[in-house]
């Protein structure tokens, strides 16, 4: 069983993904609809009904995996988050397994754009397995003062690590041109 101030950390790290990831997605909402398009996976029709459905059910687990804990809502949240990201990570195996490398992946905004790769793959995965780790539950005991610092600088953390990553993976290509062109 985890500590219940790394659940917390987790959960909250998990929550504000969701809850920043459903913000760009609604904000560009026409290019998440391009984007999955471009994964070639459903009748483009339905593109517009499933991008609202994934954006606002990207929404609804920020808010259910922040809910307290009377609402007993959190369990039922992290298996849905796990159950998204595994979708999520279906998808993007399926195109990189077809060799389909150069469509954007839809993870974030329009600040955000990257082709699919195997590190997208490997972010879902453990992002799955950070909701998972929280389903099994944390250690009974009460939190104190100090947690609230572990909690807020863990989450800290966790956001500026995510940022980080994500625009390294935002910019490969570019870093690889250049040092193409370098060479």
């Amino acid at each position: 069983m985890l500590d219940p101030a790394i659940e917390v950390v987790l959960r909250g790290g998990l929550a504000l993904l969701f809850g920043a990831t459903a913000f760009e997605k609604a904000r560009d909402f026409n290019g998440f609809r391009a984007a999955l398009i471009g994964y070639a996976l459903l009748p483009e029709r339905l593109a517009g009904a499933i991008a609202a459905l994934l954006a606002s059910s990207e929404a609804a687990l920020a808010i259910a995996l922040g809910a307290p804990a009377a609402l007993e809502l959190r369990a039922t949240a992290l298996v849905a988050s796990a159950a998204l990201l595994a979708l999520y990570g279906a998808a993007i195996a399926v195109n990189l397994a077809r060799g389909r490398r150069d469509i954007e992946c839809g993870c974030g905004g329009p600040a955000s754009r990257q082709p699919l790769s195997e590190w997208l793959l490997a972010r879902n995965a453990l992002l799955l397995a950070a909701a998972l780790v929280c389903r099994g539950g944390a250690a009974s005991r009460p939190l104190v003062w100090v947690d609230a610092l572990t909690v807020g600088g863990g989450i800290a953390v966790l956001a500026a690590t995510w940022l980080a990553v994500h625009r390294l993976l935002a910019n490969a290509p570019a870093i690889a041109r250049l040092r193409e062109e370098g060479t």
